[in-house]
């Protein structure tokens, strides 16, 4: 997954047993996909930037695609050949908040983020690739993002919201991620928006409801192979149960080398040859 430089990266608070405490302590649940490809969680106690580390390595190069927690922007700016894309999806929310204090204005960022939105539905529509997407991105969307940062800019300037207000702090997320909002248009291979690695987060939050806590801090990193794995096979249409039941029972058989073998992309794609085989 890495080898491609370019993830989406996200985290997600658990809560799990602090022994000797008699409470619960709060730890993360680290998050990192590639969209059309598999996702993998890594389990931390800490939310600090050094996480990113651990989760994508000290070789990684290449596009980070993230919201703007801090963290992620301290790591890039420590390591080299790591460039951030940002997420129009955090951006567009910031103003949905304001629309019901500022409906003229926020309405107005909405329509023209909207406009965005559209073209990336043609191109996946037209199941566009990187090139494509780029080319069109330069032509169509590119002046709509430069439309909307001098509109931020003039409403900026003019004072007529309070800084502290929801629009002003939408405004000011906003201007503030600009750089990295502007990756997706450079690079064809980026999403507009970091949704795909938080859909890969919602079912640590159904489980959070069931479960509400992991039992010690040791536990936590089971669980993100656990989830790895599910998702993993989630994302590739496979049945997690069938694929469990036949990894489980090769897996005393096999070598640490024929691993590769037997990952939810290799079982996967052995599953398409069969079905292949068995219709020829």
């Amino acid at each position: 997954m890495l080898a491609g430089g370019y993830v989406q990266a996200d985290e997600t608070p658990i809560e799990y047993l602090a022994p000797g405490n008699g409470q619960t302590k709060q730890g993360y649940l680290w998050t990192c996909s590639r969209p059309g490809g598999d996702v993998f969680y890594r389990w931390e106690t800490s939310r600090a930037a050094e996480c990113l580390g651990h989760l994508l390595g000290r070789q990684f190069q290449g596009v980070v695609q993230c919201d703007g927690y801090r963290a992620y922007r301290a790591f890039a700016e420590r390591s080299n050949g790591i460039k951030l894309s940002g997420c129009w999806a955090h951006a567009r929310r910031k103003f949905h908040e304001a629309r019901e204090q500022t409906p003229g204005r926020a309405g107005w960022i909405l329509r023209q983020i909207q406009h965005l939105y559209r073209i990336e539905a043609r191109l996946r529509e037209n199941q566009a690739g990187p090139a494509l997407r780029q080319s069109v991105r330069s032509h169509q969307s590119r002046p709509i993002v430069e439309r909307l940062r001098q509109t931020l800019l003039l409403f900026k300037s003019s004072r007529r919201h309070l800084p502290q207000s929801l629009l002003g702090q939408a405004i000011d997320y906003a201007l503030g991620q600009w750089t990295t909002l502007e990756v997706y248009l450079e690079d064809g291979r980026v999403e507009i928006d970091n949704n795909l690695v938080e859909n890969a987060i919602r079912p640590t939050a159904l489980g959070k409801k069931n479960w509400l806590f992991i039992g010690e801090a040791g536990a936590g990193q089971r669980s993100a192979i656990l989830y790895s794995i599910i998702e993993s096979c989630r994302r590739r249409k496979i049945d997690p149960y069938a694929y469990l039941r036949e990894l489980l029972s090769r897996l005393p058989h096999m070598t640490n080398q024929q691993i590769p073998e037997v990952t939810p992309a290799a079982w996967a794609k052995a599953q398409r040859n069969i079905r292949r085989t068995s219709r020829s």
